[in-house]
Formats: structure tokens, sequence, C-alpha cells
């Protein structure tokens, strides 16, 4: 008894002493917030917002949906560009557009200074279709554009058309008062980034490097403001994306004789790819807290709480007990792994035919870290089954972008720019899950960014791509003028 009263005095103490290092630790950790400044770009006025509203509403009305396997709305692309260049004449005047693909619209706005670097910022004018039978379930009519209850309405209302309309407005008050920017600013909206953005981000990159230009960074949709969705902070946190998951979609094959399905065999093809499919789903690829996830906790730690700030501050140690905190969730495990879903699988045309050939499909999204050829061997690996073929799908198959870096000048001007109009506002570096057009400027940026400046609360987590798309009026209002401040202040960048 002595002995073990000896061990628990012993274990307290050591217990007590590691609380103290890292409540130590904790207190000593230093906000990584930037610095608030003053903000150039006055607020819009009642009546102004009004107006920008109803401009954002018009352009929603245009149906330019892409959709899979179906040709571009050409029509209604160009009848919306007609609009956005009849609605912003002074900036039309200032800027050089250019079609590429003939759909897609590059922008430049010439800089003054030759030798300063230029930038990006980038979104696209393509929407995704209503899903057929859903149309109902809209407060608003989908492609009404309404301005109403204090929002506008419309599918690319989130994705992305806000982004469009708020950076010509921005560019567009800036072009009225004279204003000349010091830096090259390139426009770039391409017509196709629902499809993969093989005609317009990527053709439009791809010319730029045909001229030599190289970017000090790219700004492109992606992450955006939170409010009340990350747990223990109640101010909103605005995620800037510094690089996306790579995209995977690997194929499980069977084949067999088939025949009648009186007389089957023990397994049908059917079954050897179910069971193959769920060895896969069995056999998840290992999770990793790596940048750019633990950079976000790294930023967020500070501004947390206890005790959640003891934990986020103190990964060193703790970092299997966050580990397996994030894995408890579907949306948290997709930051600190490669993500496996079944999401496709085929047999027979008829229930009483054996299937000649079965085929499963399931998409990976591929952690920056891991590679598109180590999940393909892990695949392999799992299924281990010689009845079952793997293999991937080439044209699904993309690796993870380079991680942009959160030191760099461009991520604290716009960091700079969101604390100078987002009272309270944490900024904090993430990785973004899906994937949008900036990969394809990777090549020629030093720094490719994914961030809109939309509020995001956890009722509007499922609008975008679902139904009633909308964004409030003074959000959009704030937008419009954060585009306004992030010139003036990526300008003022030496």
């Amino acid at each position: 008894m002595k002995f073990v009263r000896k061990a628990l005095v012993a274990s307290g103490l050591l217990l007590a002493g590691l609380v103290a290092v890292l409540g130590g630790k904790s207190a000593l950790t230093k906000s990584r917030q930037v610095a608030v400044v003053p903000a150039a770009v006055a607020a819009l006025s009642e009546s102004e917002q009004q107006q920008a509203a109803q401009r954002l509403g018009r352009v929603l009305q245009f149906k330019t949906v892409s959709q899979e396997g179906q040709p571009p709305a050409t029509d209604e692309l160009r009848a919306m560009q007609a609009y956005l260049q009849q609605t912003f004449p002074a900036f039309h005047a200032a800027a050089q557009l250019e079609r590429v693909s003939d759909l897609s619209l590059l922008y430049t706005w010439k800089g003054q200074d030759a030798g300063a670097q230029p930038y990006l910022l980038l979104a696209h004018q393509d929407v995704v279709p209503v899903e057929a039978g859903t149309e109902g379930r809209w407060t608003q009519p989908p492609f009404s554009g309404a301005v109403a209850d204090g929002f506008v309405w419309g599918r690319g209302a989130l994705d992305d058309k806000f982004n469009i309309v708020a950076m010509l407005e921005a560019a567009e008050q800036l072009a009225r008062t004279g204003w000349k920017p010091r830096r090259t600013i390139y426009f770039a909206f391409g017509h196709d980034e629902e499809l993969s953005g093989l005609l317009g981000a990527k053709k439009i990159s791809e010319l730029l490097q045909q001229r030599g230009v190289h970017l000090d960074f790219v700004l492109d949709e992606g992450m955006a403001i939170t409010q009340d969705i990350l747990p223990g902070i109640h101010a909103p946190v605005a995620l800037i994306g510094l690089a996306e998951k790579g995209y995977l979609t690997v194929e499980l094959t069977v084949e067999s004789a088939g025949g009648h399905s009186s007389m089957p065999p023990a397994h049908s093809a059917v079954g050897i790819l179910s069971r193959a499919v769920r060895s896969v789903e069995d056999q998840q690829m290992a999770a990793a807290l790596r940048p750019p996830a633990s950079l976000l906790f790294e930023y967020l730690g500070p501004e947390m709480p206890q005790p959640l700030k003891l934990v986020f501050t103190n990964t060193w140690l703790l970092k299997p007990v966050l580990l397996g905190q994030l894995l408890g969730g579907h949306s948290t495990a997709a930051m600190v792994r490669t993500t496996t879903a079944a999401t496709m699988i085929e047999g027979s045309p008829k229930d009483n035919v054996l299937p000649q050939r079965a085929r499963a499909a399931i998409n990976f999204r591929v952690l920056p870290g891991d590679t598109t050829e180590q999940v393909l061997a892990h695949v392999r690996a799992a299924v281990e089954d010689p009845q079952v073929k793997v293999s991937a799908i080439e044209r699904s198959r993309g690796e993870a972008t380079p991680i942009s870096a959160e030191t760099a000048t461009s991520f604290v001007a716009i960091a700079r720019t969101v604390r100078s109009l987002v009272p309270g506002a944490v900024v904090a570096p993430a990785l973004m899950l899906g994937q949008s057009d900036s990969r394809h400027f990777v090549q020629i940026a030093s720094q490719t960014y994914r961030f809109m400046p939309a509020v995001f609360r956890p009722e509007d987590l499922d609008r975008t791509h679902g139904t009633n798309e909308r964004i409030s009026i003074a959000n959009y209002a704030d937008s419009i003028r954060f585009y306004g401040q992030l010139l003036r202040t990526v300008d003022d960048e030496k």
C-alpha cells in the first residue's frame, strides 16, 4: 500500500507539472492576428445597398447553367456579359477585355508601375442546375433574382456570381473616382468551373503563361467567413484556403460468365464487387495533422477559451487527442485524411440476369502530403482479390495543390482587409476540401488563395448547390467594400 501511495503521489505531481507546463505554454502563445487598420473605403448607404442588390439580382436571372454532357449556355452567358458591360462602363473603359474560349472573360487593368508584380482575382460565371422536382421548395424561384426579406435570392447568389458582380461594383467605384492601380490587376471569369474549368480558367492560365506573366497571387472563391460554426469561437472566423485536396476516382471491375439468375454461383460479380468496396471502406487511409490543417489550429488556438485553448496550443503533445476528436465528424475528418467515398455501382440491366461485368467507382479527396499513386496502391492492398481489377480513371485524377504561404504579404493583405471591415474577426489559414478554378493557376502564381467575403451561418451550409441559395443585402454590400478595400491594400504593399 505504501508503494502504491507513493506511486499515486508521484503520478499526481507529474500530472500537475504537465498541466502547469501546458498551461504555461498556452498562456505564452501569442495571437497570430494582424493589426487592424482603418478602412479607406466607405460603407455603402442604404439606397446604394438596395441598388447594388438589384443589379446582382438581375445577373442571377441569367440561366448560365453548366451541366455534364450538355453544351454551354451560350446565349445566356453572352446576354449576361452584355449586361455587365452596360452596367459597369467606367471599369470597362479603364480595363482591356479579352474573350478566351469565346465565353470566358479576362480583364487587364494595367498598373502604373511596370516593375510591380501583377495579381489576379478569379470567379466563375456558370452555376449548377436546380435539381428537377425541387423548384417548389425555394422560397423565391431559383432564377428570379428576387430581392426580398433582406436577401438576394437565386442560383449563383453564393456560388459564384456574387463575387463577379461585387468585384465589378468595387472596380467601377474606383474607376469613377479616377483611381489607377499601381500594380496590374487581372480579373478572370471562367464559364465552366462547375465542369472542371478546362475551357475557361485553364485556357486563361495558359494564355497568361504564354505571355510570360507571373502572378504575385491569385484569389479565388472557396472558403468564407463562418459565424457560430466553429465550436468555442463566437467571433466571425475568416478561413483562407492555402491549398486544395487532390482528386482521384478509382474504378473496381469484376468480370464473370453471367447467365440466368435461377442458377447463380456462390458469389456473383456484384457480390464479389460489393465485398471489395466494403473492404476499401473499412480500411481508411491514415490520418495526419499537417499543414494547412495544423496551421488552422495554430491560428485559432490563442483565440479560444479554456480548455480548448490548452489543447490547440499544445498540439505537439496532444495531437492524438485532437486527431481522435477530428475523426469523430465527417467534415472534420476530411481535414486530416484522404477521404474514401463509394459513389457508384453498376451490375446487370435486369434483375433476373447475372451480370457479366460489375463496376464500382470510389472517389478519393487526397490530403496534401499524400499522392494519387499512394491512394491507388492503398486500394489494391485493401481489395487483395485477383478477381477485382483496380484502375484509376485518369480524367478524374489530380494531385493536391501546393500549400501557399500564410506569411506572404498577399495573405497578410487579405487578412488585414477582413479585419478592417469585420469587427473582431479572426483570420485563419485552412484546407479547402473541394476544388476550384484556382488550381489551374498554381504554375504561374507565387501564392494561390481561396476565400470569398460571404458570411456563412449553420443554416447556410447547405444552400450552395442546394435549395434557397441566397446572400443578405448587408453581406453583399460588405463584399463590395471588401474588394474595394483589398485593391487599395494590395496596391499599397511594396
